[in-house]
């Protein structure tokens, strides 16, 4: 497999540092608000990504954190008469509700701020300590120039960097560059006891801290938004790197941005929607296809016409299931001419995807190597079949839909209604004693409950609209 590594801007053959494990950290949200569309782009890449690993053969161990205080949660917990607390708890519900209904598993360890504050005020010592970062009126900056190498992920000199630096009249700073590993506490703040007084982590330090006690000094693979480059994840590898002594991130993945309708998604601009809202209207499914059909690291563009389109195309994967489980349960026992020949075929699609997805999880590729599967077996199952052949094929597409996270809302064969049933097989007895009057009746009763009939060599086969 390989991956686009932004730190060194090439794709890079993927060497785990153990063989056969993964160390995986992505940047989780700040749980403040519900989570949007912008936000569901990671979240699903990674996941699929530790989807992907594993279905390769790796043991992935999975971090994705919670950052849990900030000035976004004290700012709604002001507006709300509550505690950051309650805000916290508040919105890392409504993100599993979210994340839940995106089909999204939970990483191995999902840990909060505010749990690791032994960690992150370590690493600040050790940092003080070393002398690459210094105390100012109870707060503690990282001295950036002092990391040689300060820059080397977004690929931008210091001078640059420089420009765009800001001193808020608040902080003390030797320089425009430095950050703030620890904030003193201002009246009214949740505040931690601190060898500096009382305080809060700044948020860089915060997912190195996590990082640090879940995964160790050096990870494999760190994931994040494309806006995350810099200064978050820049600040990330200097501190880690200075106060830990060795290499951070072996490889480092960004997604890109999502737009709306050709423009960049705000507020101001009347284009920021949720993934709950998104999800009302369309369903939660539709939205984990739009974040996969484009590769990670392009950007999308979400319209109306792509969440329906969509739509349209999960139903296409929804029939195409529906119709092998159907095809499972009528089929011969002895096997078929050209059945060979279809599990080559088969095998063949799988090797597309594990192609696609080995250049870089290149989703879209995958996708477009699922579909072709999904016409290939709509081609098969308009003969006869045998039972083998049929669970061969289940098994190989539910193997790539369950890495895409696709699929995952599929009602079960058993589990059809069994009204449908007996309408249907009235409408065949009609059929069979020639009273064509009352099959149609009911098939036009099957019609207005959203139920699809398909006659077809093994029987009919019926879907909902």
């Amino acid at each position: 497999m390989k991956i686009y590594n932004t730190l060194t801007r090439t794709k890079e053959e993927f060497v785990p540092i153990e063989p056969g494990k993964v160390k995986l950290y992505a940047c989780g949200p700040t749980v403040y608000n519900f989570i949007h569309i912008g936000n569901a782009r990671p979240i699903c890449v990674f996941d699929t990504l530790r989807r992907y690993l594993e279905y390769r053969g790796y043991e992935v161990r999975f971090v994705q954190n919670f950052t849990d205080i900030d000035d976004k949660l004290i700012n709604k917990a002001n507006e709300e008469g509550i505690t950051v607390k309650e805000v916290a708890e508040r919105y890392i519900q409504e993100y599993y509700t979210d994340t839940e209904g995106l089909g999204i598993r939970r990483p191995t360890v999902q840990p909060r701020a505010t749990e690791n504050m032994d960690t992150i005020l370590e690493m600040v010592k050790t940092l003080v300590d070393k002398g690459y970062a210094y105390e100012r009126e109870g707060s503690v900056y990282f001295r950036s120039r002092k990391f040689k190498e300060y820059g080397k992920l977004s690929h931008q000199p210091l001078e640059e960097l420089e420009s765009g630096a800001r001193i808020d009249v608040s902080e003390h700073k030797e320089d425009p560059l430095d950050f703030a590993l620890w904030k003193a506490a201002k009246p009214g703040e949740p505040s931690w006891t601190s060898p500096w007084g009382e305080g809060r982590p700044g948020w860089h330090i915060e997912c190195s801290a996590m990082i640090l006690h879940h995964l160790g000094k050096t990870i494999d693979i760190h994931g994040g938004g494309q806006d995350l480059i810099f200064p978050h994840h820049e600040n990330e590898i200097a501190q880690s790197e200075c106060c830990n002594g060795v290499e951070y991130v072996h490889y480092w993945m960004h997604n890109g941005y999502i737009n709306v309708d050709n423009r960049k998604m705000s507020k101001s601009l009347n284009n920021f929607f949720t993934v709950r809202e998104v999800a009302e209207k369309f369903g939660y499914e539709p939205i984990k296809l739009m974040m996969l059909q484009a590769h990670y690291r392009s950007p999308i563009n979400y319209t109306l016409e792509v969440i329906e389109q969509c739509q349209a195309s999960l139903e296409r994967l929804h029939n195409c299931r529906d119709r092998l489980d159907f095809a499972l349960a009528n089929a011969c026992q002895d096997p078929t001419e050209g059945e060979d020949a279809f599990r080559a075929q088969i095998d063949a699609r799988v090797a597309q995807f594990v192609e696609a997805m080995d250049d870089d999880l290149n989703t879209a590729d995958g996708i477009s190597a699922l579909f072709e599967m999904v016409r290939d077996i709509n081609s098969f199952l308009a003969g006869t079949c045998s039972r083998q052949a049929v669970a061969y094929v289940i098994q190989k597409f539910d193997e790539l839909c369950q890495v895409l996270g696709l699929l995952y809302n599929r009602k079960k064969a058993d589990s059809l209604d069994s009204e449908i049933e007996e309408l249907i097989a009235q409408r065949q007895a009609a059929r069979k004693a020639k009273d064509f009057a009352k099959a149609d009746a009911i098939r036009d009763q099957l019609t207005q409950m959203g139920i699809q009939l398909k006659d077809t060599p093994q029987g009919v086969q019926w879907s909902r609209r």
